[in-house]
């Protein structure tokens, strides 16, 4: 099911009595998060006495369908939310040795539902595909007693980009397609962090006046970054007119082009030990260097990946060793830092 066929059935009236929330998209969950909580809680009071949260990585499911199964003194209706199911599924042995036992509570509780009690069972740690895909369908096996799968996926480019026009539009935010496009990168096409910077960009541009690269640059976490890695991209592309036209916008936007040149050595050192690693993809590898304890979320594992895609290991190490040499050159007398990063430019990348 889709989150907004569930947002269909609260329209109706008809919530499950149990649902399996399931992916890790936070926009559209939170949307059907809320609307559920709207729907069987609708004043302040109702949630205040209704609303109980239980976490499965530091409780049973026994417990928790024991409290669902007590009928309040206090509340008519209850929403019990339930974070980490994936703590539940059985693990080594006891996954070996078959063990139910969450699952047959669960079906003995849907024998038997209280009335007024919904319970969301949440995970939102696994996404679709990639190495989670058999975790998600253990997951589903486990909680097969539950008819209401609703899923979560990551918004598409396409689709996030849809979405930042719409909440552009509702919040009467005028913005540009490159500054839309600068917006995706930011914010890594997260759904969530879309429609929080696109709220925070309405309270701080002017009224009838479109963003600027400017605006995005002040109010959007790691815009500055986009537009660097921007320049790799095109690097990596071998584009040096593009490049240079990057390389211009930084240092009208003052840019300091040593940080800049900082954060190409750390995007190529990553993509050549990922592909020195033969890592597959943006999961792998957020999954890969956050095990070795190097710091990766996932707007920066795209980066990477993209990274990888466009360098082939030859050129990867030829770039490292040209960033190397700007990087000396920019602690020498020279006439701006400009130049440096300009003359790199022009060795990294063929001519045209």
């Amino acid at each position: 099911m889709t989150a907004e066929q569930f947002l269909s059935l609260l329209v109706k009236g008809k919530p499950p009595a149990v649902s399996l929330f399931l992916g890790p998209d936070a926009y559209m969950r939170k949307l059907c998060k809320d609307g559920l909580v709207a729907a069987i809680l609708p004043s302040a009071e109702d949630r205040e006495s209704g609303w109980s949260r239980w976490d499965l990585a530091e409780t049973s499911i026994a417990k928790v369908l024991d409290d669902a199964s007590a009928m309040s003194l206090f509340a008519a209706n209850r929403v019990i939310w339930v974070a980490g199911a994936e703590a539940a599924v059985p693990k080594g042995r006891a996954k070996a040795d078959e063990d139910t036992s969450g699952l047959k509570e669960i079906e003995a509780y849907l024998g038997n539902p209280t009335p007024g009690t919904t319970i969301v069972f949440d995970c939102s740690r696994y996404d679709f595909d990639g190495d989670d895909k058999t975790r998600v369908e253990n997951l589903r096996k486990f909680y097969s007693a539950v008819k209401t799968h609703v899923e979560f996926p990551r918004f598409t480019k396409e689709s996030a980009r849809s979405l930042a026009l719409e909440l552009a539009a509702e919040r009467k935010l005028k913005i540009g397609p490159k500054e839309l496009e600068l917006l995706l990168e930011a914010t890594g096409a997260d759904a969530a962090l879309i429609d929080q910077e696109i709220e925070k960009l309405s309270l701080y541009a002017k009224p009838g006046v479109a963003v600027t690269m400017d605006d995005l640059n002040v109010m959007v976490p790691n815009a500055r970054a986009a537009n660097i890695f921007a320049l790799v991209a095109a690097i990596g592309k071998g584009d040096r007119i593009q490049s240079l036209d990057i390389l211009d916008t930084l240092v009208r936007e003052g840019e300091y082009l040593p940080l800049a040149l900082n954060f190409l050595a750390t995007q190529f050192r990553l993509a050549l030990a990922a592909h020195e690693a033969k890592l597959k993809g943006s999961m792998q590898i957020q999954a890969h260097f956050t095990k070795s304890g190097i710091a990766m979320w996932k707007a920066r594992a795209e980066q990477v990946e993209q990274t990888v895609n466009a360098f082939t290991i030859p050129k990867l190490k030829k770039a490292i060793g040209l960033v190397y040499e700007a990087d000396q050159s920019l602690k020498d007398t020279r006439p701006d830092d400009r130049t440096v990063i300009e003359e790199f430019i022009w060795k990294v990348t063929p001519k045209n």
